[in-house]
């Protein structure tokens, strides 16, 4: 009878503990961090932090957006809908307005940044609309990740680029609350900022060896011994919370504080919080992910990592938050300064190429009036005035545009509109595609090429793996261990948290619920 019990028992502890319905869930957002990195940093990663989360939660293994448009707005706005870009409407931050040539911007508005563009609900709002009571914050270091994961909800905040204390606009709120404004006159965040940006650990035990010759708070504008592959100087208070670790602190010790002033998890009604570390991505695309600076900054987040979750779990208690840790996107490889950017897309230079083209096919005029995150916008006015066929010129363009080196894919929006592409390169190219919004051409570069820009060693907006595989945690309200190796699309997210929170999911959301945690 007993050997009988112990088996029973044994097979129940062996079935899947569903997870309970969570108080609080926390999103973190870690801007471009690739999935291998659990893996590739764990040497230096303590109990608390990721490698709490990677070993006592769910971890899927191969989790990834299924677009080629991973830039930051656009894998939040999926992330946070459940929609790809085709549904959610969000290709970039700017994209031109075909009646008038008009450069619109995703969140810009009268009333300050807001959420004026985005189109599919987000989870924070479907939380709100079915149950009554619940409260939705969101915090990033930059107003367009904060707005897009927040969307329209009333508590959004980010770093004023001026003070460096947080805030909001109009359109969300008069004026921060009076314990933000505290905060802010005694210049908080800046006791987060170092003289120095030095490694946690002797050099010798990273992994990664490229260095840069940073000039931050106090050093000299000298050159230094050892000095890596280039400069970068952090002028001003912001861009030293931005490029450097001190930007991540200050965000999570912000989120502490809502936590504790919002009563964030206090009573029965789910909560959420939102968190997008846009200085890991910062540091990532400045320094590239090959950098020890890059290595470095992850080992100081699992530190405040470690502390924000012990903080979490003590004020609202394990079984009653859940944690969903994931990224924006990966990001690609960097290259070295020091040799020719034979990897780099001019695109001013591709911009003019193509208006000259067409000037010479088409006769004079302003042909091309934007190109901007692989995609090319066309002055329909004037191709209807020139008496041409608007679908006919998008083919020319896209074959033209294929003779450019680092272009390996160009695509005609009229394609795009009129067929439907299941698989392969094409089929990810219509899945960031939004016929409103989108160019007249889109194009993908080849592998570990990106569009030239300041300040840009590495960066993301492609199809290939180092860009579209995240990591992708769930950890607490009584969710058990287990290892998920199956390909997962991040479409999947905000439904299976909203079966979690027993809510409705947003509405344009597309994705499937994740079976180990939601069935």
């Amino acid at each position: 009878m007993k050997k009988l019990f112990l088996l029973l028992l044994g097979a129940f502890c062996s079935l899947p503990i569903q997870a309970a319905r969570p108080r609080l869930v926390v999103q973190l957002v870690v801007g471009s961090m690739r999935a291998e990195d659990l893996d590739r940093y764990a040497v230096h990663f303590g109990e608390g932090g990721f490698r709490r989360l990677a070993e006592g939660g769910v971890r899927y293994a191969e989790a990834r957006y299924d677009c080629q448009q991973t830039t930051t707005p656009v894998s939040l706005a999926t992330l946070t809908t459940g929609a790809l870009p085709s549904t959610h409407g969000v290709i970039g931050s700017r994209w031109q307005d075909y009646t008038d040539n008009r450069t619109v911007w995703l969140t810009d508005g009268r009333q300050g940044p807001g959420p004026y563009h985005l189109i599919a609900p987000t989870l924070g709002e479907a939380l709100l609309q079915h149950a009554p009571g619940s409260r939705c914050a969101t915090v990033a270091v930059e107003p367009e990740s904060a707005v897009v994961m927040g969307g329209r909800t009333e508590e959004v905040y980010w770093l004023d680029a001026k003070h460096c204390g947080w805030t909001t606009s109009y359109h969300y709120a008069p004026e921060v609350p009076e314990w933000i404004a505290r905060s802010n006159r005694e210049r908080y965040n800046l006791s987060f900022v170092a003289d120095a940006w030095r490694t946690l650990y002797d050099r010798s035990s990273y992994r990664n060896t490229r260095h840069w010759d940073i000039v931050v708070t106090g050093q000299p504008e000298k050159n230094r011994a050892g000095a890596g592959p280039g400069r970068l100087t952090l002028a001003d208070d912001y861009e030293r919370l931005l490029y450097t670790p001190a930007g991540n602190t200050a965000v999570l010790a912000f989120a502490k504080q809502l936590i504790v002033q919002n009563r964030l998890g206090a009573d029965a009604e789910p909560d959420l919080l939102n968190i997008c570390l846009d200085t890991s991505r910062r540091i990532v695309e400045a320094y590239g992910p090959e950098s020890v600076e890059a290595e470095d900054m992850f080992y100081r987040l699992d530190r405040d990592l470690d502390d924000f979750l012990t903080f979490l779990f003590a004020q609202v208690g394990q079984d009653e938050v859940l944690v969903v840790l994931t990224s924006d996107h990966g990001t690609s490889p960097s290259y070295d300064l020091a040799a020719t950017a034979a990897d780099r897309f001019n695109a001013r230079q591709f911009e003019v190429i193509v208006n000259g083209f067409m000037n010479v096919r088409y006769g004079a005029g302003d042909w091309v009036t934007d190109y901007n995150e692989n995609c090319i916008w066309l002055n329909h006015n004037l191709i209807y005035e020139r008496g041409l066929n608007l679908a006919e010129v998008q083919n020319e363009v896209a074959i033209f545009a294929m003779q450019f080196g680092g272009v390996s894919h160009a695509l005609a929006a009229t394609a795009m509109r009129t067929s439907y592409f299941g698989s392969g390169y094409a089929r990810r190219l219509q899945n960031s595609f939004y016929p409103r919004r989108s160019g007249d051409v889109v194009l993908n570069l080849m592998p570990g090429w990106i569009e030239e820009r300041d300040r840009c060693s590495s960066s993301s907006g492609s199809m290939y793996g180092y860009d579209t595989e995240v990591p992708l945690l769930f950890y607490g309200a009584g969710i058990a261990p287990q290892r998920v190796r199956r390909r997962v699309d991040m479409t999947s997210v905000a439904p299976t948290v909203a079966r979690l929170l027993e809510i409705s999911e947003p509405a344009a959301s597309e994705g499937d619920p994740l079976e180990e945690i939601a069935e």
